[in-house]
């Protein structure tokens, strides 16, 4: 499990774009989303750098939590 502080995310619009960025690149990827502590864990076969730069494609801030 790997944990990600996210800037930016203020909706259930955001949670389904990173959400969905992520199941992209890795559909059996486990994606659970704060949005009130802007914290996302992920449970997936990526490595952090390509969860984090998923995320900023999506216009989003990340870094390892």
């Amino acid at each position: 499990m790997q944990l990600f502080n996210v800037q930016g995310m203020t909706c259930g619009h955001c949670v389904k774009a990173v959400t969905n960025a992520i199941k992209g690149k890795d559909p059996a990827a486990n994606v659970q989303i704060d949005l009130a502590k802007g914290e996302v864990s992920v449970q997936s076969q990526l490595a952090a750098e390509q969860v984090i730069g998923l995320i900023e494609e999506e216009g989003y801030s990340a870094k390892v939590a």
